[in-house]
């Protein structure tokens, strides 16, 4: 049995305790309170003072790319211009042999344990290049086996037999850790048929989807009206596509795909009935704010996700469009971005991005019941921050400290199902 205490614990349920502990034993928490309490209850515990620290869940990093890590920084000089980084970004992954995209995904990988991330929903072409990541980091996620580009309902049929195939592929590769799910690219890359192979395969069988969704002007443009650069590739590849004349998330609700329950990837480009679309049917958001802000994107609109009741979590990207994974810079860019966009509705705290990016993220991987909390009985999954250094100081507001104070390099100790996955030399 362990007893971790720390000057501030952030249960994340409920308010914070000052002079806190969390006991541990195993793979999970057994009481959280007040540090002379639980020090004389747990007498045998081994015992370890962090001090000037304060100790939260993990944090749910709920959209990467972990096969991408290599990249970092490979494509800034096109980052303005996103037919260009898509395209760029294609032919650079087309050059990657299978050991270069493992050792990508596990530089990763390991970037996020030591950042306090604990869980990750990542999305990959190569699947078990992801999963293999986490499991030697010994993190915890879903890992999503991306599509192919498959527009073209003519090729739906073996698009899905295709997809098929490297699903149950790596579903065989599932540990108590990490799960698989289907990751659908978006819908100006998967075919209307396709999409509806993929949705009603989901539910059928509870596999967890996630999708880029509703992301830029220009497949706003494309699904609304059928015109945009998007168009260009399809005559370029003969590719047959027509236009829903609809909003990117309406046309997911025609094809039944929200109906799947998917974590929505961006969902910039929204409307108050797409707001109402994702609500009712229970799908989730996964936002990304740095990443959509570097492309020029816009900024989505957090807090009405929140107030209308979606689960919404914090996702990096790939760090070759963020260039880091570190959700302190997420929360702390989601709350100034949401404080700062045209048409916000009300003031985002520091407490509300923090949320995000533990619970909030938890839920919309359909994790909550494991994680997300630091409560008796859920799973040992915590992130140790200092609070020691003198730009921290002083700590008037734990959640604002954090948020607005501190990055992944004040992380101290990483714990995924209660074993140390990362524990800083400093």
């Amino acid at each position: 049995m362990k007893l971790l205490l720390a000057d501030h614990i952030l249960p994340i349920s409920s308010d914070p305790i000052i002079g806190g502990a969390v006991v541990i034993d195993g793979e999970r928490i057994v009481e959280v309170g007040s540090a002379g309490d639980l020090t004389a209850k747990y007498t045998a515990a081994e015992i370890t003072n962090f001090g000037t620290a304060a100790i939260l869940p993990g944090f749910v990093n709920c959209h990467s790319h972990l096969e991408i890590t290599s990249m970092r920084g490979a494509l800034d000089e096109v980052e303005h211009d996103f037919r260009s980084w898509l395209l760029r970004l294609n032919s650079s992954r087309a050059e990657m042999s299978d050991s270069d995209i493992e050792a990508s995904a596990l530089l990763g990988a390991r970037e996020g344990a030591q950042a306090g991330v604990t869980c990750f929903g990542d999305i990959g072409r190569m699947g078990h290049a992801g999963l293999k990541a986490l499991t030697k980091t010994g993190l915890r996620g879903i890992v999503y086996q991306e599509t192919e580009f498959s527009p073209d309902n003519r090729t739906a049929a073996q698009d899905f037999q295709a997809l098929g195939a490297k699903f149950e592929k790596l579903k065989a590769e599932e540990t108590d850790l990490v799960g698989v799910g289907l990751s659908p690219h978006s819908p100006y890359t998967v075919s209307s048929q396709l999409f509806e192979m993929i949705a009603q395969y989901s539910i059928i069988n509870r596999i967890p989807l996630t999708i880029h969704a509703a992301e830029s002007d220009h497949e706003v443009e494309l699904l609304t009206r059928g015109t945009g650069f998007f168009t260009e590739v399809y005559e370029k590849f003969d590719v047959e596509w027509h236009s829903p004349h609809s909003s990117p998330i309406e046309y997911l609700e025609r094809l039944g795909v929200l109906s799947a329950q998917p974590l929505l990837a961006h969902c910039v480009k929204v409307s108050d009935e797409d707001i109402r679309r994702i609500s009712n049917y229970g799908a989730a958001v996964a936002h990304c704010p740095k990443s959509n802000a570097k492309f020029g994107h816009g900024y989505a609109p957090f807090e009405r996700f929140r107030d209308a009741g979606i689960a919404v979590g914090l996702g990096s990207d790939s760090v070759a469009s963020n260039n880091v994974c570190d959700l302190f810079e997420e929360a702390r860019f989601a709350a100034l971005a949401a404080r700062n966009r045209e048409g916000s509705q009300r003031f985002v705290s520091a407490r509300e991005v923090l949320v995000a990016a533990t619970l909030g993220g938890a839920r919309a991987l359909g994790l909550d019941d494991l994680i997300g909390t630091l409560e008796p009985g859920k799973q040992a999954d915590i992130a140790v921050v200092s609070l020691d250094n003198i730009a921290q100081h002083p700590v008037t507001d734990v959640h604002a400290a954090l948020v607005f104070s501190s990055n992944a390099r004040d992380v101290v100790m990483t714990i995924v199902a209660g074993n140390t996955v990362h524990l800083s030399s400093n």
